[in-house]
Protein backbone atom coordinates (compact mmCIF):
# COMPACT_ATOMS: atom_id res chain seq x y z
CA UNK A 1 0.00 0.00 0.00
CA UNK A 2 1.00 3.23 -1.11
CA UNK A 3 0.55 6.32 1.31
CA UNK A 4 0.32 10.01 0.11
CA UNK A 5 3.53 11.95 0.19
CA UNK A 6 4.30 14.44 2.73
CA UNK A 7 3.74 17.72 2.23
CA UNK A 8 6.53 19.84 3.72
CA UNK A 9 6.26 21.48 7.20
CA UNK A 10 5.77 24.65 5.94
CA UNK A 11 2.76 23.77 4.04
CA UNK A 12 1.39 21.98 7.04
CA UNK A 13 -0.67 23.48 9.59
CA UNK A 14 0.65 24.84 12.84
CA UNK A 15 -1.77 22.27 15.09
CA UNK A 16 -3.51 20.07 13.34
CA UNK A 17 -5.94 18.32 15.04
CA UNK A 18 -6.69 15.84 12.79
CA UNK A 19 -6.16 11.88 12.99
CA UNK A 20 -3.56 10.09 11.05
CA UNK A 21 -3.21 7.10 9.34
CA UNK A 22 -3.47 4.45 11.34
CA UNK A 23 -0.67 2.16 8.70
CA UNK A 24 1.86 5.04 8.89
CA UNK A 25 1.12 7.07 11.47
CA UNK A 26 1.81 10.26 9.21
CA UNK A 27 -0.79 11.13 6.31
CA UNK A 28 -4.10 11.61 6.88
CA UNK A 29 -6.33 8.23 7.13
CA UNK A 30 -8.84 7.75 4.66
CA UNK A 31 -12.19 8.12 5.13
CA UNK A 32 -12.70 4.36 5.52
CA UNK A 33 -10.33 4.63 8.43
CA UNK A 34 -12.53 7.41 10.53
CA UNK A 35 -14.50 5.60 13.09
CA UNK A 36 -17.79 7.21 15.08
CA UNK A 37 -17.35 7.05 18.18
CA UNK A 38 -19.55 4.43 20.07
CA UNK A 39 -23.53 5.36 20.69
CA UNK A 40 -23.76 4.75 24.37
CA UNK A 41 -25.69 1.90 25.82
CA UNK A 42 -28.95 2.48 27.97
CA UNK A 43 -27.08 1.64 30.81
CA UNK A 44 -24.33 4.28 30.27
CA UNK A 45 -27.35 6.71 30.25
CA UNK A 46 -28.61 5.81 33.21
CA UNK A 47 -25.03 6.06 34.76
CA UNK A 48 -25.22 9.45 33.54
CA UNK A 49 -29.04 10.05 34.64
CA UNK A 50 -27.74 9.15 38.13
CA UNK A 51 -24.63 11.77 38.17
CA UNK A 52 -27.47 14.87 37.00
CA UNK A 53 -29.83 13.75 39.70
CA UNK A 54 -27.33 13.63 42.22
CA UNK A 55 -25.53 17.01 41.48
CA UNK A 56 -28.95 18.49 40.57
CA UNK A 57 -31.44 17.03 43.27
CA UNK A 58 -34.72 16.56 42.40
CA UNK A 59 -35.79 16.82 45.85
CA UNK A 60 -35.50 20.19 47.46
CA UNK A 61 -32.80 20.49 50.30
CA UNK A 62 -35.26 21.85 52.28
CA UNK A 63 -37.01 18.54 52.20
CA UNK A 64 -33.95 16.28 52.33
CA UNK A 65 -33.48 18.27 55.84
CA UNK A 66 -36.43 16.97 57.43
CA UNK A 67 -35.01 13.58 57.10
CA UNK A 68 -31.80 13.81 58.53
CA UNK A 69 -32.94 14.87 61.70
CA UNK A 70 -30.34 13.49 64.16
CA UNK A 71 -28.19 11.78 61.41
CA UNK A 72 -31.00 8.89 61.71
CA UNK A 73 -30.46 6.82 57.85
CA UNK A 74 -33.69 5.17 58.64
CA UNK A 75 -35.48 8.60 59.41
CA UNK A 76 -34.28 9.58 56.11
CA UNK A 77 -35.79 6.61 54.07
CA UNK A 78 -38.80 6.93 56.22
CA UNK A 79 -39.14 10.70 55.00
CA UNK A 80 -38.39 10.13 51.82
CA UNK A 81 -40.55 7.00 51.11
CA UNK A 82 -43.37 9.03 53.26
CA UNK A 83 -43.68 12.15 51.37
CA UNK A 84 -40.77 12.83 49.42
CA UNK A 85 -40.71 12.32 45.64
CA UNK A 86 -38.64 9.65 43.91
CA UNK A 87 -35.68 10.22 41.67
CA UNK A 88 -37.46 8.63 38.83
CA UNK A 89 -39.89 11.56 38.81
CA UNK A 90 -43.08 8.93 39.43
CA UNK A 91 -45.48 10.72 41.56
CA UNK A 92 -46.77 9.08 44.66
CA UNK A 93 -50.17 9.15 46.07
CA UNK A 94 -50.43 11.28 48.95
CA UNK A 95 -53.52 12.38 50.94
CA UNK A 96 -52.94 15.81 49.59
CA UNK A 97 -51.84 14.91 45.96
CA UNK A 98 -49.30 17.93 45.70
CA UNK A 99 -45.95 19.36 46.78
CA UNK A 100 -45.78 22.06 49.42
CA UNK A 101 -46.02 25.57 48.03
CA UNK A 102 -47.12 27.80 51.22
CA UNK A 103 -45.09 30.45 51.97
CA UNK A 104 -43.32 30.74 55.38
CA UNK A 105 -45.27 34.11 55.75
CA UNK A 106 -48.39 32.27 54.87
CA UNK A 107 -48.00 29.45 56.78
CA UNK A 108 -47.34 31.68 60.17
CA UNK A 109 -51.28 33.38 58.91
CA UNK A 110 -52.66 30.04 59.27
CA UNK A 111 -51.07 28.58 62.21
CA UNK A 112 -52.01 32.33 64.00
CA UNK A 113 -55.56 32.23 63.17
CA UNK A 114 -55.53 28.53 64.11
CA UNK A 115 -54.25 29.56 67.62
CA UNK A 116 -56.53 32.52 67.57
CA UNK A 117 -59.80 31.47 69.34
CA UNK A 118 -62.93 32.90 70.70
CA UNK A 119 -61.26 33.12 74.34
CA UNK A 120 -59.19 36.07 73.47
CA UNK A 121 -62.68 37.66 74.54
CA UNK A 122 -62.27 36.29 77.72
CA UNK A 123 -58.56 36.65 78.93
CA UNK A 124 -59.10 40.04 80.44
CA UNK A 125 -61.58 38.44 82.97
CA UNK A 126 -59.31 35.88 83.12
CA UNK A 127 -56.77 37.96 84.61
CA UNK A 128 -59.08 39.65 87.01
CA UNK A 129 -59.30 36.46 88.23
CA UNK A 130 -55.54 35.43 88.84
CA UNK A 131 -54.34 38.95 89.17
CA UNK A 132 -51.41 40.18 86.89
CA UNK A 133 -48.41 38.20 88.21
CA UNK A 134 -50.40 34.79 88.45
CA UNK A 135 -51.97 35.54 84.81
CA UNK A 136 -48.39 36.24 83.04
CA UNK A 137 -46.55 33.20 84.87
CA UNK A 138 -49.72 30.97 83.35
CA UNK A 139 -49.59 32.47 79.97
CA UNK A 140 -46.06 31.91 80.09
CA UNK A 141 -45.79 28.54 80.46
CA UNK A 142 -48.69 27.01 78.63
CA UNK A 143 -47.13 29.08 75.65
CA UNK A 144 -43.32 27.23 76.40
CA UNK A 145 -45.61 23.93 77.14
CA UNK A 146 -47.66 24.19 73.72
CA UNK A 147 -44.23 24.62 71.83
CA UNK A 148 -42.98 21.74 73.46
CA UNK A 149 -45.84 19.49 72.16
CA UNK A 150 -45.67 20.66 68.73
CA UNK A 151 -41.47 19.33 68.55
CA UNK A 152 -42.95 15.97 69.54
CA UNK A 153 -45.17 16.41 67.17
CA UNK A 154 -42.73 17.27 64.95
CA UNK A 155 -40.11 14.59 65.82
CA UNK A 156 -42.65 11.87 65.76
CA UNK A 157 -43.75 12.77 62.11
CA UNK A 158 -39.75 13.19 60.93
CA UNK A 159 -39.11 9.70 62.42
CA UNK A 160 -42.01 7.80 60.75
CA UNK A 161 -42.14 9.95 57.31
CA UNK A 162 -45.74 10.95 58.54
CA UNK A 163 -47.31 13.88 58.45
CA UNK A 164 -50.87 12.77 59.15
CA UNK A 165 -52.01 13.17 63.25
CA UNK A 166 -54.22 10.05 62.46
CA UNK A 167 -51.74 8.10 60.59
CA UNK A 168 -49.15 8.80 63.72
CA UNK A 169 -51.68 7.60 65.88
CA UNK A 170 -52.15 4.67 63.64
CA UNK A 171 -47.84 3.80 63.93
CA UNK A 172 -48.36 4.12 67.77
CA UNK A 173 -51.21 1.89 69.04
CA UNK A 174 -52.31 0.55 65.10
CA UNK A 175 -56.33 1.02 64.42
CA UNK A 176 -57.62 1.86 67.49
CA UNK A 177 -55.17 4.75 67.34
CA UNK A 178 -55.87 6.14 64.66
CA UNK A 179 -59.60 6.41 65.79
CA UNK A 180 -58.88 7.25 68.77
CA UNK A 181 -56.73 10.41 67.26
CA UNK A 182 -59.53 11.10 64.41
CA UNK A 183 -62.10 11.34 66.68
CA UNK A 184 -60.65 13.98 69.28
CA UNK A 185 -60.06 16.17 66.71
CA UNK A 186 -63.03 15.81 65.04
CA UNK A 187 -64.72 16.67 68.71
CA UNK A 188 -62.50 19.38 69.58
CA UNK A 189 -62.87 21.12 66.08
CA UNK A 190 -66.25 20.52 66.27
CA UNK A 191 -66.59 22.37 69.25
CA UNK A 192 -64.46 25.34 68.64
CA UNK A 193 -66.31 25.81 65.08
CA UNK A 194 -70.06 25.73 67.36
CA UNK A 195 -68.15 28.39 69.81
CA UNK A 196 -67.52 30.44 66.68
CA UNK A 197 -70.99 30.27 65.41
CA UNK A 198 -72.17 31.20 68.32
CA UNK A 199 -70.48 34.33 68.61
CA UNK A 200 -71.87 35.06 65.01
CA UNK A 201 -75.19 34.16 66.43
CA UNK A 202 -75.38 36.92 68.78
CA UNK A 203 -73.19 39.44 68.23
CA UNK A 204 -74.14 39.71 64.25
CA UNK A 205 -77.63 40.93 65.64
CA UNK A 206 -76.28 43.49 67.98
CA UNK A 207 -74.45 44.63 65.00
CA UNK A 208 -77.18 45.30 63.19
CA UNK A 209 -79.57 46.51 65.77
CA UNK A 210 -76.45 49.55 66.38
CA UNK A 211 -76.20 49.93 62.92
CA UNK A 212 -79.66 51.16 62.87
CA UNK A 213 -79.60 52.88 65.83
CA UNK A 214 -81.76 50.83 67.77
CA UNK A 215 -82.07 50.35 71.41
CA UNK A 216 -83.22 46.88 71.15
CA UNK A 217 -84.35 43.62 69.15
CA UNK A 218 -87.24 44.17 66.99
CA UNK A 219 -87.23 40.45 66.09
CA UNK A 220 -87.31 41.04 62.65
CA UNK A 221 -85.70 38.58 60.23
CA UNK A 222 -83.19 40.09 59.54
CA UNK A 223 -82.46 39.85 63.25
CA UNK A 224 -82.86 36.42 63.90
CA UNK A 225 -79.81 34.98 64.97
CA UNK A 226 -80.16 31.54 63.28
CA UNK A 227 -81.09 32.79 59.92
CA UNK A 228 -78.13 35.32 60.23
CA UNK A 229 -76.01 31.93 60.90
CA UNK A 230 -76.90 30.49 58.28
CA UNK A 231 -76.49 33.04 55.72
CA UNK A 232 -73.04 33.72 56.73
CA UNK A 233 -71.93 29.37 56.34
CA UNK A 234 -73.63 29.61 52.99
CA UNK A 235 -72.26 32.94 51.70
CA UNK A 236 -68.87 33.30 53.52
CA UNK A 237 -67.63 30.12 54.78
CA UNK A 238 -68.81 27.84 52.50
CA UNK A 239 -67.09 28.92 49.56
CA UNK A 240 -63.32 29.44 51.81
CA UNK A 241 -64.09 25.38 53.08
CA UNK A 242 -64.51 24.00 49.39
CA UNK A 243 -60.43 25.15 48.66
CA UNK A 244 -58.54 22.46 47.82
CA UNK A 245 -55.55 23.35 49.75
CA UNK A 246 -55.01 24.63 53.33
CA UNK A 247 -52.47 27.19 52.07
CA UNK A 248 -54.87 29.07 49.97
CA UNK A 249 -56.42 30.29 53.44
CA UNK A 250 -53.30 32.06 54.22
CA UNK A 251 -54.87 35.68 53.17
CA UNK A 252 -57.82 35.15 54.61
CA UNK A 253 -56.33 33.99 57.70
CA UNK A 254 -54.05 37.15 57.33
CA UNK A 255 -57.08 39.33 57.23
CA UNK A 256 -58.57 36.94 60.32
CA UNK A 257 -55.70 38.04 62.22
CA UNK A 258 -55.56 41.95 60.60
CA UNK A 259 -59.34 42.38 62.20
CA UNK A 260 -58.06 41.22 66.24
CA UNK A 261 -54.94 43.73 65.59
CA UNK A 262 -57.81 46.04 65.36
CA UNK A 263 -58.90 44.71 67.87
CA UNK A 264 -56.68 44.99 69.88
CA UNK A 265 -55.33 48.49 68.94
CA UNK A 266 -59.47 49.69 69.99
CA UNK A 267 -58.82 47.84 73.53
CA UNK A 268 -55.67 49.70 73.94
CA UNK A 269 -57.25 53.12 72.63
CA UNK A 270 -60.71 52.45 75.01
CA UNK A 271 -58.52 52.10 78.18
CA UNK A 272 -57.74 56.05 78.08
CA UNK A 273 -61.36 57.12 77.03
CA UNK A 274 -63.68 55.14 79.79
CA UNK A 275 -63.09 56.80 83.42
CA UNK A 276 -63.33 54.30 86.04
CA UNK A 277 -65.61 53.83 87.79
CA UNK A 278 -67.71 53.30 84.72
CA UNK A 279 -70.71 55.37 85.03
CA UNK A 280 -73.46 53.81 86.48
CA UNK A 281 -72.35 50.43 85.49
CA UNK A 282 -72.30 47.74 88.53
CA UNK A 283 -69.88 44.56 88.99
CA UNK A 284 -71.87 41.81 87.13
CA UNK A 285 -72.25 39.81 90.70
CA UNK A 286 -71.65 42.59 93.20
CA UNK A 287 -72.12 40.07 95.88
CA UNK A 288 -69.47 38.11 94.71
CA UNK A 289 -65.56 38.53 95.89
CA UNK A 290 -63.83 40.36 92.82
CA UNK A 291 -59.89 39.76 93.17
CA UNK A 292 -60.55 38.34 96.74
CA UNK A 293 -62.33 41.30 98.64
CA UNK A 294 -65.44 43.23 97.62
CA UNK A 295 -65.97 45.26 94.89
CA UNK A 296 -68.03 47.71 96.92
CA UNK A 297 -65.72 50.88 96.38
CA UNK A 298 -65.01 53.47 94.16
CA UNK A 299 -61.60 52.87 95.47
CA UNK A 300 -61.23 49.33 95.27
CA UNK A 301 -63.57 48.72 92.06
CA UNK A 302 -60.65 50.49 90.66
CA UNK A 303 -57.38 48.99 91.72
CA UNK A 304 -54.99 46.55 90.01
CA UNK A 305 -54.80 43.51 91.70
CA UNK A 306 -51.00 41.46 91.49
CA UNK A 307 -51.91 38.27 92.82
CA UNK A 308 -55.94 36.69 93.58
CA UNK A 309 -57.17 33.74 94.58
CA UNK A 310 -61.25 33.53 94.20
CA UNK A 311 -63.72 31.05 93.23
CA UNK A 312 -63.36 31.91 89.20
CA UNK A 313 -59.65 31.56 89.74
CA UNK A 314 -60.34 27.68 89.06
CA UNK A 315 -61.88 28.46 85.40
CA UNK A 316 -58.95 30.84 84.74
CA UNK A 317 -56.61 27.94 84.16
CA UNK A 318 -58.13 26.09 81.65
CA UNK A 319 -59.23 28.97 79.68
CA UNK A 320 -55.47 29.48 79.46
CA UNK A 321 -54.68 25.52 78.65
CA UNK A 322 -56.81 25.89 75.65
CA UNK A 323 -55.53 29.41 74.39
CA UNK A 324 -52.92 27.87 72.48
CA UNK A 325 -54.93 24.54 70.97
CA UNK A 326 -53.48 24.72 67.11
CA UNK A 327 -51.98 20.85 67.30
CA UNK A 328 -54.83 19.54 64.73
CA UNK A 329 -53.98 21.98 62.20
CA UNK A 330 -50.08 21.46 62.88
CA UNK A 331 -49.31 18.47 60.30
CA UNK A 332 -51.39 19.89 57.52
CA UNK A 333 -49.93 23.29 57.50
CA UNK A 334 -46.57 21.30 57.54
CA UNK A 335 -47.77 19.09 54.85
CA UNK A 336 -47.95 22.24 52.54
CA UNK A 337 -44.80 24.32 53.95
CA UNK A 338 -42.72 25.16 50.74
CA UNK A 339 -39.22 23.47 51.69
CA UNK A 340 -40.68 21.67 54.46
CA UNK A 341 -38.30 20.60 57.01
CA UNK A 342 -39.10 20.31 61.20
CA UNK A 343 -37.08 22.94 61.92
CA UNK A 344 -38.59 24.96 59.36
CA UNK A 345 -42.36 24.30 60.46
CA UNK A 346 -40.74 24.76 64.12
CA UNK A 347 -39.86 28.08 63.14
CA UNK A 348 -43.19 28.75 61.91
CA UNK A 349 -45.07 27.18 65.12
CA UNK A 350 -42.58 29.24 67.33
CA UNK A 351 -43.09 32.52 66.03
CA UNK A 352 -47.15 31.89 65.30
CA UNK A 353 -46.97 31.44 69.68
CA UNK A 354 -45.10 34.45 70.14
CA UNK A 355 -47.10 36.43 68.14
CA UNK A 356 -50.14 35.50 69.84
CA UNK A 357 -49.00 35.43 73.42
CA UNK A 358 -48.08 39.63 72.53
CA UNK A 359 -52.05 39.86 71.62
CA UNK A 360 -53.19 37.94 73.96
CA UNK A 361 -51.54 39.54 76.93
CA UNK A 362 -51.75 42.98 75.79
CA UNK A 363 -55.21 42.19 75.03
CA UNK A 364 -55.73 41.05 78.92
CA UNK A 365 -53.77 44.19 79.98
CA UNK A 366 -55.47 46.54 78.57
CA UNK A 367 -58.96 45.13 79.02
CA UNK A 368 -58.18 44.59 82.58
CA UNK A 369 -57.41 48.16 83.14
CA UNK A 370 -60.50 49.84 81.58
CA UNK A 371 -62.60 47.92 83.75
CA UNK A 372 -60.89 46.00 86.37
CA UNK A 373 -63.67 43.78 88.88
CA UNK A 374 -66.38 44.81 86.58
CA UNK A 375 -64.97 43.03 83.42
CA UNK A 376 -67.19 40.47 81.87
CA UNK A 377 -66.59 36.77 80.53
CA UNK A 378 -66.85 38.41 76.91
CA UNK A 379 -65.33 41.62 77.13
CA UNK A 380 -67.16 43.11 74.29
CA UNK A 381 -70.68 43.50 76.39
CA UNK A 382 -68.86 45.19 78.75
CA UNK A 383 -68.48 47.86 76.38
CA UNK A 384 -72.22 47.98 75.60
CA UNK A 385 -72.74 48.86 78.97
CA UNK A 386 -70.97 51.85 78.73
CA UNK A 387 -72.22 53.31 75.52
CA UNK A 388 -74.24 50.65 73.31
CA UNK A 389 -74.09 52.74 70.19
CA UNK A 390 -70.31 53.93 69.64
CA UNK A 391 -69.61 53.88 66.82
CA UNK A 392 -65.94 52.54 67.54
CA UNK A 393 -66.89 49.20 69.38
CA UNK A 394 -69.48 48.16 66.47
CA UNK A 395 -66.80 48.58 64.20
CA UNK A 396 -64.57 46.33 66.75
CA UNK A 397 -67.33 43.89 66.87
CA UNK A 398 -67.49 43.79 63.04
CA UNK A 399 -63.91 42.82 63.05
CA UNK A 400 -64.59 40.20 65.49
CA UNK A 401 -67.13 38.59 63.63
CA UNK A 402 -65.14 38.90 60.55
CA UNK A 403 -62.09 36.95 62.14
CA UNK A 404 -63.90 34.20 64.10
CA UNK A 405 -66.11 33.48 60.39
CA UNK A 406 -63.04 33.81 58.33
CA UNK A 407 -61.17 31.20 61.44
CA UNK A 408 -63.73 28.20 60.90
CA UNK A 409 -62.58 27.07 57.21
CA UNK A 410 -59.18 26.24 58.67
CA UNK A 411 -60.65 24.95 61.72
CA UNK A 412 -62.89 22.38 58.99
CA UNK A 413 -59.82 21.28 57.29
CA UNK A 414 -58.25 19.21 59.97
CA UNK A 415 -62.21 17.52 60.55
CA UNK A 416 -62.33 17.00 56.51
CA UNK A 417 -58.76 15.31 56.57
CA UNK A 418 -59.84 13.02 59.62
CA UNK A 419 -62.62 11.94 58.30
CA UNK A 420 -60.82 11.24 54.39
CA UNK A 421 -58.31 9.68 56.69
CA UNK A 422 -60.65 7.09 58.36
CA UNK A 423 -62.59 6.81 55.67
CA UNK A 424 -61.53 7.22 52.90
CA UNK A 425 -57.59 6.44 53.11
CA UNK A 426 -55.39 5.93 50.38
CA UNK A 427 -58.16 6.52 47.58
CA UNK A 428 -57.92 9.80 44.78
CA UNK A 429 -58.61 13.19 45.63
CA UNK A 430 -62.34 13.19 44.20
CA UNK A 431 -64.13 16.81 44.48
CA UNK A 432 -67.69 15.47 45.17
CA UNK A 433 -66.51 13.55 48.06
CA UNK A 434 -64.22 17.06 49.44
CA UNK A 435 -67.67 19.23 48.74
CA UNK A 436 -69.96 16.51 50.60
CA UNK A 437 -67.80 16.53 53.35
CA UNK A 438 -67.49 20.22 53.57
CA UNK A 439 -71.68 20.83 52.85
CA UNK A 440 -72.19 17.89 55.82
CA UNK A 441 -70.09 19.49 58.38
CA UNK A 442 -71.60 23.20 58.31
CA UNK A 443 -74.84 21.44 58.48
CA UNK A 444 -74.19 19.37 61.62
CA UNK A 445 -72.59 22.60 63.73
CA UNK A 446 -75.23 25.29 62.32
CA UNK A 447 -77.99 22.31 63.68
CA UNK A 448 -75.48 22.09 67.18
CA UNK A 449 -75.74 25.77 67.42
CA UNK A 450 -79.56 26.41 66.26
CA UNK A 451 -81.28 23.80 68.43
CA UNK A 452 -79.33 22.39 71.03
CA UNK A 453 -79.88 24.95 73.61
CA UNK A 454 -77.05 24.30 76.45
CA UNK A 455 -74.39 23.78 74.13
CA UNK A 456 -71.51 25.49 75.39
CA UNK A 457 -72.16 23.05 78.41
CA UNK A 458 -71.99 19.66 76.07
CA UNK A 459 -68.49 21.35 74.37
CA UNK A 460 -67.18 22.51 78.24
CA UNK A 461 -66.89 18.40 78.38
CA UNK A 462 -65.47 18.19 74.97
CA UNK A 463 -63.13 20.70 75.30
CA UNK A 464 -62.36 19.56 78.53
CA UNK A 465 -61.22 16.57 77.60
CA UNK A 466 -60.07 16.60 74.14
CA UNK A 467 -57.78 20.13 74.30
CA UNK A 468 -55.60 18.37 77.20
CA UNK A 469 -55.48 14.75 74.38
CA UNK A 470 -54.23 16.98 72.01
CA UNK A 471 -51.86 18.93 73.65
CA UNK A 472 -50.36 16.98 76.34
CA UNK A 473 -51.23 13.11 75.95
CA UNK A 474 -51.49 12.51 72.46
CA UNK A 475 -47.79 13.91 71.65
CA UNK A 476 -46.36 12.74 74.24
CA UNK A 477 -47.54 8.54 73.92
CA UNK A 478 -47.04 9.04 70.69
CA UNK A 479 -43.14 10.25 70.62
CA UNK A 480 -42.84 7.75 73.45
CA UNK A 481 -44.45 4.61 71.53
CA UNK A 482 -42.48 5.72 68.09
CA UNK A 483 -39.49 6.75 68.35
CA UNK A 484 -37.44 3.65 68.86
CA UNK A 485 -35.90 2.49 71.89
CA UNK A 486 -32.88 1.43 70.53
CA UNK A 487 -32.44 5.75 69.70
CA UNK A 488 -33.89 7.00 73.05
CA UNK A 489 -34.57 4.30 75.65
CA UNK A 490 -37.17 4.26 77.76
CA UNK A 491 -35.23 5.58 80.70
CA UNK A 492 -33.82 8.71 78.70
CA UNK A 493 -34.35 12.48 79.39
CA UNK A 494 -36.43 12.97 76.47
CA UNK A 495 -38.62 10.42 77.25
CA UNK A 496 -38.74 10.97 80.81
CA UNK A 497 -40.21 14.71 79.51
CA UNK A 498 -42.35 13.43 77.33
CA UNK A 499 -44.43 10.62 80.22
CA UNK A 500 -44.04 13.87 82.24
CA UNK A 501 -45.87 15.83 80.10
CA UNK A 502 -48.86 13.46 79.31
CA UNK A 503 -49.22 13.05 83.01
CA UNK A 504 -49.39 16.93 83.16
CA UNK A 505 -52.08 16.55 80.59
CA UNK A 506 -53.96 14.30 82.58
CA UNK A 507 -53.93 16.26 85.57
CA UNK A 508 -55.38 19.24 83.45
CA UNK A 509 -57.81 16.92 82.57
CA UNK A 510 -59.10 15.80 85.79
CA UNK A 511 -59.30 19.23 86.83
CA UNK A 512 -61.07 20.82 83.96
CA UNK A 513 -63.61 18.35 84.35
CA UNK A 514 -64.22 18.83 88.14
CA UNK A 515 -64.31 22.36 87.98
CA UNK A 516 -67.19 22.14 84.97
CA UNK A 517 -69.23 19.61 87.42
CA UNK A 518 -68.67 21.50 90.27
CA UNK A 519 -69.95 24.29 88.68
CA UNK A 520 -73.07 22.67 87.21
CA UNK A 521 -73.47 21.53 90.70
CA UNK A 522 -73.66 24.93 92.78
CA UNK A 523 -74.68 26.91 89.85
CA UNK A 524 -76.80 24.82 87.33
CA UNK A 525 -74.74 25.96 84.36
CA UNK A 526 -71.26 25.77 83.03
CA UNK A 527 -69.16 28.85 83.10
CA UNK A 528 -65.87 27.66 81.08
CA UNK A 529 -65.33 29.26 77.95
CA UNK A 530 -64.35 27.76 74.91
CA UNK A 531 -61.56 27.74 72.69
Amino acid sequence: MQCNPIPPASARPARSLRARCPSCGLCPPPRTHITSAPRPTPTMELQKLGEQEGLNGSVPEGEKASSLEDGDPTAEAAEQEGFLPHATGKKLSQFTDFEGKTSFGMSVFNLSNAIMGSGILGLAYAMSNTGIALFVVLLICIALLSAYSIHLLLKCAGVVGIRAYEQLGFQAFGPAGKVVAALIICMHNTGAMSSYLYIVKYELPLVIQTFLGLTENTGNLYMNGNVLIVIVSVCVILPLALMKHLGYLGYTSGLSLTCMVFFLISVIYKKFQIPCPLNGTEPATPHLYYNGHNASTAGEECTAQTFTINSQTAYTIPILAFAFVCHPEVLPIYTELRRASRQRMQSVANVSIAAMFVMYLLTAFFGYFTFYGNVESEMLHTYSKVDPLDRLILCVRLAVLMAVTLTVPVVLFPIRRAIQQLLFHGKEFSWARHVVIAISLLIVVNLLVIFVPNIRDIFGIIGATSAPSLIFILPSVFYIRIVPNEKEPLTSRPKIQAACFAALGFIFMVMSLGFIVADWVTTGRSSAGGH
